[in-house]
């Protein structure tokens, strides 16, 4: 059994062991162990990842249903892109369940266990190199967040929860009517029902461009609603402002880069000319979702669904770099995904650990705090500058390198995408300081702040790294950016040069498996 297995057990063994936890505080801790196991195993995989090679790495593959002409089987690996995603879910799991210890009174151990359950299905969703074991994986993450939610949620958590699931349900029927298309047009040349990415790249190429447009938009269609893509966003602020805090900070955090992982593993590798004919239109939805998300989170008093729609911002942001198909576009946009969960990750469970004081989501109950809660001021600006996009902070190089991606691209064919676009940057300013201000400079506008608690021991020990990766990337990108860089720049490459008959690592070199 290879790392990137053990990576997916650790967490589904964990939770169906929490059955047996009668105490809430065994259960907490109990869970704190497995997610801090679970992010060492991703060290492991992370320090067996040779960053030079474009072909995906740490290769696992078991039969499983072989039967009747039919090839569906396990197998698992990653290439840069997906490792990084795997090393931020498991990061922001422990940093999560640390920063929202006490948040929580009710059925602790059947929480813990759908966290775990949810980390189990992240991280599969992102290893996944069979198109069936990724749906597996893509609905198994919809029962623990639906119970998340409508459990522990707020006052409205039935409407939020049903209205996630039943999205998310509805956009992923139509990526599995393209899955059992695509098997189909394999078996045609094959002679066998395949569902197996590597062979399903060349199968895909090989469609007539009508088909291939079909299967790109059932493929981005259940992407884009989990991104989530204008219009297609109006199940993510009810879910934020009802979601519990630890069910925001994993919801904004790594659910949300599912469905961009998504569009850049599943639409732009499959279908690289459909692909390339819609960049134009998926890119105009993302700039209006930019404009519109920031616009809409301006007039918001809620401050969770304030930050509910930055991320609608934020997310837009991301599609643009991924359909201008640049090198820089491609780095920026996975280095978005990475910036937009620590920052946003640490907004909402800020504001969770706020919320557990006041019990208050409106802006107009606060003002003044930083005067009685100086530690929870700073900390909070910095979240807030990072999503603003603060030179020396994470969000700047993302954000940068979007713009510039767009702005160069030969598949866009206008830079007006990067000037509507960079107005979202100005907007997040307008939006996120004036929250600040009304949150937190001034005078105390109400005596009953006065009582209010600064940060614990506790509540600085899971911001302290958040902040420290924040400074990091901002200072040091290419730490992180030279992970990703040899598959990116073999899919762009593959894109923007050589489409017809795309020859790079990242597409068309078949993994090393092994067999049992």
């Amino acid at each position: 059994m290879g790392v990137l297995s053990v990576l997916i057990l650790i967490p589904l063994l964990s939770a169906a062991l929490l059955h047996f936890a009668k105490n809430d505080r065994v259960a907490k801790l109990f869970t704190l162990v497995s997610t801090l196991v679970t992010f060492g195993v991703s060290l492991v995989a992370y320090s067996q990842f040779d960053a030079g090679s474009s072909a995906f790495q740490l290769n696992e593959k078991y039969e499983w249903i072989t039967a009747h002409n039919l090839s569906i089987n396990y197998i698992v690996g990653v290439d840069g892109m997906s490792l990084m995603l795997v090393l931020l879910t498991t990061f922001l799991t422990v940093i999560a369940l640390i920063g929202t210890w006490n948040s929580q009174s009710k059925q602790i151990p059947n929480l813990m266990a759908l966290i775990l359950l949810l980390q189990a299905g992240m991280i599969g969703v992102f290893c996944s190199l069979d198109l069936f074991l990724f749906y597996i994986f893509w609905e198994l993450i919809l029962i623990p967040m639906y119970f998340i939610i409508g459990i522990w949620g707020g006052e409205r958590k039935m409407y939020a929860a049903v209205k996630f699931f039943i999205y998310t349900l509805a956009g992923s029927l139509f990526m599995l009517v393209a899955i059992i298309w695509l098997g189909l047009e394999a078996a045609k040349v094959t002679g066998v029902f395949t569902t197996d990415l590597m062979k399903l790249l060349a199968v895909s190429r090989s469609l007539p461009l009508d088909v291939q447009n079909y299967l790109f938009w059932a493929f981005a269609l259940s992407f884009a609603i989990k991104v989530p893509l204008f219009p297609l966003h109006t199940w993510l602020p009810d879910a934020h402002v009802e979601a519990p805090t630890i069910g925001s900070v994993l919801l904004a955090g790594v659910l949300l880069k599912m469905g961009t992982y998504g569009l850049i593993r599943f639409n732009l590798g499959l279908f690289p000319q459909a692909s390339i004919n819609n960049a134009s239109i998926v890119s105009t939805l993302a700039v209006i979702g930019i404009i519109y998300g920031a616009l809409v989170a301006i007039v918001q008093t809620d401050i969770k669904k304030l930050i509910a729609y930055s991320s609608v911002t934020h997310m837009g942001f991301i599609v643009l770099g991924i359909f201008s198909m640049t090198r820089e576009g491609l780095q920026g946009a996975t280095i978005q995904m990475i910036n937009h969960g620590l920052s946003t990750g640490m907004l909402f469970m800020m504001f969770g650990m706020m919320y557990e004081r006041k019990h208050s989501r409106q802006i107009s109950d606060y003002g003044g705090v930083a005067k009685i809660t100086p530690l929870f001021a700073i900390f909070f600006a910095i979240a807030m500058l990072s999503s603003v996009g603060l030179p020396g902070l994470n969000g700047f190089v993302g954000e940068y390198l979007t713009l510039m991606g767009a702005f160069q691209s030969t598949v866009l064919h206008s830079w007006w995408y990067s000037i509507l676009s960079s107005t979202g940057v100005i907007l997040a300013a307008v939006y996120l300081l004036w929250m600040y201000q009304r949150f937190m400079l001034g005078p105390v506008t109400h005596e009953s702040n006065r009582s209010l608690k600064d940060l614990s021991t506790r509540e600085i020990v899971s911001l302290v790294p958040l902040v420290i990766f924040m400074i990091w990337i901002g200072i040091r990108p290419m730490n992180f950016m030279n992970v990703t860089a040899s598959s990116l720049n073999a899919l762009s490459d593959s894109l923007t040069g050589k489409t017809e008959q795309p020859k790079s690592d990242y597409q068309m070199v078949a993994p090393k498996v092994i067999v049992k």
